[in-house]
């Protein structure tokens, strides 16, 4: 799967500074892609089910 497949946004749980910033893509059933803003078009993609996400985001209640 190639980033252009992915439609990435800003994380509702990145930092107000831009250089604290994780773009997330979760347009493909049943997978979350995570990448830093800094390294987009670089870096790496961390790629988990849509499940580990959901239950990651609930610890930060």
């Amino acid at each position: 799967m190639s980033n252009e497949t992915l439609n990435w946004r800003k994380s509702s749980h990145s930092g107000p500074v831009a250089d604290d910033c994780v773009e997330v893509a979760d347009n493909i059933p049943g997978l979350t892609h995570l990448r830093d803003t800094k390294l987009a078009d670089t870096g790496p993609v961390i790629s988990v089910t849509d499940h580990a996400w959901n239950t990651f985001l609930s610890l930060l209640k």
